[in-house]
């Protein structure tokens, strides 16, 4: 049925404003009656005069809002002649164009990677609060913030100077070569050093540029969720590997997949250290220009009872092994900075992969970092903390004994910033992180990092956030909900 004028008029409805404000909703009205097909195609609209009367407006703001569906190509427009409708649109009711507000939304269709994000705790569906026990944080209440912030303001001052220059900015690299090398054991050259938005982001960009929808890759199970999420989102097909008291297992009888992940010097979440017969085994088996091994360092600062242990990447002779590392933890978690050492054969490749995926970090935080290392601020830090978050780790151990001996058996860790309290009996920790959420103390479940059937539960606490007053009232807390 033919839309008549005085009709057109009634489907309008403006709220005054300013002439701009009219114009604006004049001209998304029409677009939204002729995109949902109640003025078709042909249809004469009223003159610019006729519509400003029956509107109550000037006529200049009918004119404008005609001027510019013409401009869109929703009308043709002469001087001395009524608009004509020249686009098509949907029969009237069927929503195209129309506002749905209040409608229910159509099911996006999504990719198989993001269908099953849900199926998944990671990201922590928890993350919110940042309260005691939550493990994966260091105290970012003892940072340097001044020291800091005066690198950050020097790096600003000079940022108007410094050439435009590489993404990975060359001091960083340098300074981080070094500190590698002799902290880890890693042989890097700065050429090989990227640096990115986050650990995470290293783990997307390697399987951005190595993984072919249904490689194999193998990952530790129990291990860290990001990345399993991270390959399977390129199309690889990943097994959890078992562990045993020396690490990750290499079940016999498989063929070496694409690609390994591991955390080598501080098993996530177990806290193992993997045998030095275990490291040379994988390399054996892996295969050069066809096995590559990822090592994430993500804790490898913070170790107590010994010295660290070298990096997995220092024994590699044939370059398989990609290091992947963050600042987030021996810092503060809001730094954003991580970094990936890139075996010498792939570098060019991955260089340009970095780019083009976006996976740039601020240059001037990379400069400032810079300063922050090559002036000892970083390593004074990193002494400060490890003898700090070593008393915690032992106040949790002793407070668990104390309070939750009956409950819970605790792998004392030699290092990093959480530990894992496995029930003695009954296999209720996903319920129990649930419970314990609600009185205010964040856990995480063992078996929610697990790729497979679990077989460990209990739960992940994080004691490198958290002060020996804070520990104790959270273990109280626990306590009287077990």
């Amino acid at each position: 049925m033919p839309v008549s004028d005085s009709m057109i008029s009634a489907l309008i409805e403006l709220k005054r404003a300013d002439d701009a404000g009219l114009v604006a909703q004049l001209t998304g009205q029409l677009r939204n009656l002729i995109a949902t097909g109640h003025l078709g195609k042909g249809h004469a609209l009223p003159s610019s005069r006729r519509l400003a009367d029956d509107l109550g407006v000037s006529r200049n703001t009918v004119t404008y809002a005609f001027e510019q569906l013409a401009a869109e190509g929703y009308l043709a427009a002469s001087h001395g002649r009524r608009p004509v409708v020249t686009a098509d649109g949907g029969a009237p009711g069927d929503g195209v164009g129309a506002d749905v507000s209040g409608a229910r939304p159509a099911k996006p269709h999504l990719s198989p990677w993001a269908s099953k994000l849900k199926q998944t705790d990671w990201p922590m569906s928890y993350q919110a609060p940042l309260k005691p026990l939550r493990p994966g944080h260091g105290d970012a209440r003892e940072f340097p913030n001044e020291i800091w912030a005066r690198c950050l303001r020097r790096s600003a001052v000079h940022a108007a100077r410094r050439e435009l220059g590489p993404v990975n900015r060359t001091r960083l690299c340098e300074v981080l070569a070094h500190y590698l090398a002799t902290s880890r054991g890693v042989r890097a050259t700065e050429g090989q050093i990227l640096i990115l938005p986050s650990a995470q982001a290293a783990l997307t960009l390697i399987a951005a540029a190595l993984i072919t929808p249904g490689d194999d890759v193998w990952v530790e199970d129990p291990g860290y969720p990001g990345a399993a999420a991270a390959f399977r989102a390129s199309g690889a097909r990943v097994t959890g590997m078992r562990l045993d008291e020396q690490g990750m297992q290499r079940m016999p009888g498989l063929t070496a997949p694409k690609l390994i992940f591991m955390t080598p010097s501080h098993q996530h979440p177990t806290g193992r250290l993997m045998s030095l017969a275990r490291r040379t085994e994988f390399l054996r088996a892996s295969r050069p220009g066809k096995t590559w091994i990822v090592e994430d360092d993500y804790d490898g600062e913070f170790h107590y009872d010994s010295r660290p242990v070298p990096a997995l990447q220092g024994l590699d002779a044939h370059g398989r092994v990609f290091y992947v590392g963050t600042f987030s933890k021996a810092m503060t978690s809001d730094i954003r900075l991580g970094y990936l050492v890139v075996p010498p054969a792939l570098v060019n490749t991955f260089e340009i992969a970095q780019r083009h995926i976006g996976l740039i970090a601020s240059s001037h935080v990379q400069e400032a970092l810079a300063e922050f290392i090559a002036d000892g601020h970083f390593l004074a830090h990193l002494r400060r903390m490890r003898r700090l978050y070593h008393a915690r780790r032992d106040h949790l151990v002793g407070e668990l004994e104390r309070l939750l001996g009956e409950i819970f058996s605790v792998e004392v860790p030699s290092g990093g910033i959480q530990l894992v309290a496995r029930l003695k009996r009954g296999r209720g920790d996903q319920a129990a992180v649930r419970r314990l959420a609600e009185a205010g103390v964040v856990t995480r479940a063992v078996s929610s990092l697990s790729l497979g059937k679990p077989r460990d539960h209990g739960l992940l606490l994080g004691f490198a956030a958290w002060r020996e007053s804070e520990i104790s009232a959270a273990l109280r807390t626990m306590a009287s909900c077990f």
